[in-house]
């Protein structure tokens, strides 16, 4: 088996025809012969894959209150985890 990887911005946007069509699909029409059941055996080899991206660390200024909505948000990744998410999901979609 070959692995192919791409990068999001590699990946077409589904075209609303496409789409609709697989949203027209009801459950129990889904074709799942082709993929293996994941027994005990799967998850006791499965490893945890975690993307480990390069950060920098940098000073910026940022306004109070947008400041304090982040860390209002936060979760338990923390602020500046939600400010990098928030940043990356704008640059990868312009």
């Amino acid at each position: 088996m070959n692995i192919v990887r791409k990068q999001i911005n590699e990946i077409p946007p589904m075209s609303k025809e496409r789409a609709e069509e697989l949203k027209s699909i009801s459950d129990e029409n889904i074709d799942y012969s082709d993929i293996p059941p994941l027994d005990e055996e799967f998850f006791k080899k499965a490893k945890l894959v975690q993307r480990k991206p390069k950060t920098e660390q940098i000073s910026i200024r940022i306004d109070t209150e947008v400041l304090e909505w982040f860390r209002s948000h936060a979760t338990e990744k923390g602020y500046q985890t939600l400010i990098n998410d928030v940043l990356r999901t704008y640059v990868t979609h312009h």
